[in-house]
């Protein structure tokens, strides 16, 4: 029953910060055009799914903050983040927003490889570990608007 009850819990929260993300954008009825104010709709949520033990939590955040925050806050078609974390199955989602599909898309794998590589030396430096991916990758996914 407990278990039911914090699924639950978690599934209203997931909702109430999609709302949050989704605000000021309510009055858009196509995704990914361009408004008259410059902001765009959400046209695609690229949805990532790593493995981060309770005891890294803050390393994973920390890593997060010195690699890929400042790169994507770059990039264009990029509309921000939600990192989000499970205890119990000791996760972190990740939700990234674009304005387009195809500006998330043309981004060149080898700037990805390089932003994660200075994500993954952050982590390892955070967390004592000698080599590899504190946080390996478990879901790789995206999600566009239902309207």
């Amino acid at each position: 029953m407990r278990a039911r009850l914090r699924a639950a819990l978690l599934r209203v929260v997931g909702l109430v910060l999609t709302l949050v993300m989704l605000a000021g954008h309510a009055d858009v009825a196509i995704a990914g055009v361009e408004l008259p104010s410059g902001e765009y709709d959400v046209a695609v949520v690229e949805h990532l799914r790593v493995k981060v033990p309770s005891e890294a939590r803050q390393a994973w955040l920390e890593a997060e903050r010195g690699s890929w925050d400042p790169w994507l806050a770059q990039q264009p078609g990029y509309l921000g983040r939600e990192l989000l974390w499970d205890s119990e199955r000791e996760e972190g989602t990740l939700l990234i927003r674009w304005a387009s599909r195809e500006q998330w898309k043309q981004i060149p794998e080898a700037e990805i490889e390089a932003v994660q590589e200075r994500f993954e030396q952050l982590a390892r430096q955070a967390t004592g570990q000698s080599q590899g991916n504190p946080f390996p990758l478990l879901f790789e996914g995206e999600l566009q608007p239902a309207a």
